[in-house]
């Protein structure tokens, strides 16, 4: 069973189980879901067609858009769906850190939390240094700051292309953030998973 790391600011979530294909039990995570607030989600893609598993990495490679973070040269990469309100993707981002030197993450905005989520998402995108930016926002978040102050005025194809990952979140059946999809590197099979961990469960996760 992993616990993931409590915050005394952080709200009260939900907890879900997700079966994990390879790992042995089921694992206890933690994830913020758009059901769990009344803000409605950014208007989302006319794409709706359900993404299956085996076409989830070409498909969020051909569609999604965000930023790279960590080993920014290897082939394999590993995208997450975030959301910039939610406080459990700023542990993920805070876990997957000591992971750069040996994993490509590429950190995919969606807006399904509030009305910040758009605006936040578009900040850290359109960032000079994007990483920078991520860290100052998720510590600003953890520490009950509300996160990096944004403009509501996002340029259309950055706001484009945050509805679209939204509409890749739910195609791919999710109700929930974080969300990671990624090739197990030592199976290599395509592996889901909602919810944040602490770093050696996500390594472990990962195949590392």
């Amino acid at each position: 069973m992993i616990r993931a790391s409590a915050h005394p600011a952080l709200p009260t979530m939900k907890y879900r189980h997700f079966a994990l294909p390879l790992l042995a039990s089921l694992t206890l995570l933690t994830a913020c879901s758009k059901e769990e607030t009344s803000a409605p989600s950014a208007p989302t893609a006319a794409v709706t067609t359900p993404i299956e598993a085996a076409q989830a990495l070409d498909v969020l490679a051909a569609q999604g858009k965000g930023f790279a973070a960590g080993k920014i040269l290897s082939a394999n990469a590993v995208y997450v769906l975030f959301d910039p309100q939610c406080p459990h993707c700023a542990r993920l981002w805070e876990a997957s850190m000591p992971l750069h030197t040996s994993v490509k993450f590429v950190w995919l905005p969606v807006a399904i939390m509030n009305a910040k989520s758009a605006p936040q998402g578009a900040a850290i995108m359109t960032a000079t240094n994007p990483v920078q930016a991520m860290t100052a926002h998720e510590t600003s978040l953890l520490a009950g700051s509300g996160g990096t102050a944004a403009s509501a005025d996002i340029a259309p194809d950055v706001l484009a292309a945050i509805k679209t990952n939204t509409a890749l979140l739910e195609r791919l059946g999710a109700t929930s953030v974080p969300y990671i999809v990624a090739r197990h590197q030592r199976s290599n099979q395509v592996v889901m998973q909602a919810g944040a961990n602490d770093t050696q469960s996500l390594a472990t996760f990962l195949g590392l």
